[in-house]
């Protein structure tokens, strides 16, 4: 493993690697692993010294633009937008600014969303406390951003359904991955998710790129409830998540092709990503 790659991805990798063991070891269940990932992240953020810091970027304004503008170009000016994981909002403040969207937010942590509402108090009513997993909204939203690893890795096929419930689009990113690989965006579409459309620029580390993707509602779901199960239990159910400690991603596509043979029995397609 490259740790400086590693590190470059995630700055706080090997914490999260840590949780992740320990969930899959079962020492922890879902709500266990939620608050140690806030036990670890809002404390950092509610301490940050810059408005980027806050809403978890190390890059200064002009890095936080290039990085998280690409996000503007799944969207259209006056779409609604929720942002899940807000923090203290910037995101959401951003995005008003780039694409002319009505900006919405939804935080897990009660500390960081009270930051949110104090610095955009105009949007305060539009600031949310909620587990993205479980949680009821107002109404629809023509676009939520989200990132997948908000949950546990085998609750990510619950959370993009859920997500979807009431997204027109759901966007994921931005995230940093290498540039010669889409392990995320394979992942998420072996599990029968169509992707619509896709977006990146490059990282300043020559390896990586900044990337988002999305799902449109309606663009079908192609594998049923079950299969997805067989997916969870096989190769995202713990243990032996792509995202065990010892970072096993590249044996994704061996687990997908793997399972080939079970999903034939079955009378079903598996989706070539």
């Amino acid at each position: 493993m490259d740790e400086g790659l590693e590190v470059a991805k995630e700055r706080s990798w090997r914490e999260v690697a840590a949780i992740d063991a320990a969930y899959e070891r079962k020492e922890l269940d879902d709500a266990g692993w939620h608050e140690a990932v806030a036990a670890m992240i809002a404390p950092a953020y509610l301490t940050a010294d810059t408005v980027e810091g806050g809403s978890g970027s190390s890059r200064d304004a002009a890095g936080w633009e290039y990085a998280r503008s690409l996000l503007a170009d799944a969207v259209a000016p006056g779409q609604t937008f929720l942002d899940i994981g807000c923090a203290n909002g910037l995101l959401m403040e951003s995005m008003a600014r780039w694409g002319d969207i009505r900006p919405y937010g939804l935080e897990i942590s009660p500390e960081l969303a009270a930051v949110a509402r104090i610095r955009l108090p105009r949007w305060a009513d539009r600031i949310w406390v909620g587990n993205a997993i479980a949680w009821g909204p107002p109404h629809s939203f023509d676009v939520v951003r989200t990132h997948v690893d908000y949950v546990p890795v085998p609750r990510r096929p619950a959370l993009v359904e859920h997500l979807l419930s009431y997204a027109g689009r759901l966007v994921i990113g931005v995230f940093n991955e290498e540039r010669e690989t889409r392990w995320l965006e394979n992942e998420i579409a072996a599990l029968g998710f169509a992707i619509s459309g896709r977006s990146e620029r490059p990282h300043p580390h020559p390896q990586l790129a900044y990337r988002a993707f999305w799902i449109d509602a309606g663009g079908g779901k192609e594998q049923s409830v079950a299969w997805r199960s067989l997916c969870e239990r096989t190769f995202l159910g713990h243990p032996g998540s792509p995202r065990e400690a010892g970072g096993r991603r590249a044996e994704l596509p061996k687990r997908q092709e793997s399972l080939r043979p079970r999903l034939e029995l079955a009378g079903e397609t598996l989706r070539d990503s």
